[in-house]
């Protein structure tokens, strides 16, 4: 089976490391001419797809859009990320599920069980009841060619004080720091040369405050990919992506949403292609 490194690779050597939210919030349904309901949520979501289909390789549907509106507003989501995967694109489902035993094993099958009716293909999850707790989600990840993206540094000011805070034992390891090395052993035992498990670090962060690599880092036998949400209408430029994440530019998704949704239906594909443009030009420097 191909392992989500090897087919993440291919998405970004063909379509670019470019990721298009699916963010249906109430303020873009209505500004899109949508009802604020389940009907709406599936329009808008079939819609990105569509513009995003050929364009790019991956998006990132927001799970909590979908989920307020009850069963309805999860079938809509079952059939945006079965139109996305249908069409090409990888999905991430954008989820952050975090808990131990059974319970995280559950959300695993939900999620990256192939043939599952919410199947995508990643999922973002929280370490912060310990990332040995998501060990049963890896192993199902690699075991079915499933992808992880695990929080590491968010760009919420909530999270600066637990993330960047010294792990104990770690010999003055920061919390987001110790996620790091801990996906990078995941990634280590996997093997490949593009990991199965990844890391979510906001483009917004400052990435020596929460103490993890700078830039001009050595390279690791096994990359970890970098999902980097923060692009666009957050404040992060396309065009810094090699100043902020340096040897790792390469391996990382930069999720852009608002800056191409606020477009609505007849701008998006414009939107789109500026967004894949510039990232293209820095990323060729």
């Amino acid at each position: 089976m191909t392992g989500f490194g090897d087919t993440l690779q291919r998405a970004i050597d063909t379509r670019g490391r470019l990721c298009v939210g699916i963010d249906p919030h109430e303020e873009l349904l209505r500004s899109w001419g949508l009802s604020a309901d389940a009907c709406g949520v599936r329009a808008f979501g079939l819609r990105v797809v569509e513009a995003a289909a050929g364009r790019v390789g991956i998006v990132k549907p927001q799970v909590a859009f979908f989920e307020r509106y009850g069963s309805a507003g999860i079938a809509a989501l079952e059939e945006v990320m079965g139109r996305a995967r249908s069409a090409g694109l990888l999905v991430v489902a954008d989820a952050k599920r975090g808990d131990i035993g059974t319970t995280m094993a559950a959300y695993a099958a939900a999620w990256l069980t192939p043939g599952a009716p919410l199947e995508a293909d990643a999922l973002t999850v929280s370490p912060y009841l310990g990332v040995g707790a998501l060990t049963s989600t890896f192993e199902r990840a690699h075991e079915t060619g499933k992808g992880v993206f695990v929080l590491a540094a968010t760009s919420n000011p909530e999270g600066a004080s637990l993330q960047r805070a010294i792990a104990p034992g770690t010999g003055g390891r920061s919390v987001a720091a110790q996620v790091a090395a801990e996906v990078d052993a995941v990634n280590g035992s996997f093997g490949g040369r593009l990991g199965t498990v990844g890391l979510v670090i906001g483009a917004t962060v400052a990435a020596e405050e929460y103490g993890l690599s700078v830039p001009d880092e050595a390279p690791r036998s096994v990359a970890s990919p970098i999902l980097a949400p923060g692009f666009g209408a957050q404040g992060a430029r396309l065009s810094d992506i090699a100043t902020l994440f340096g040897r790792r530019s390469p391996h990382v998704l930069a999720s852009v949403s608002r800056s191409v949704l606020r477009t609505g239906p007849t701008g998006i594909e414009q939107a789109i292609d500026d967004h894949v443009r510039e990232l293209e030009g820095a990323l060729d420097v």
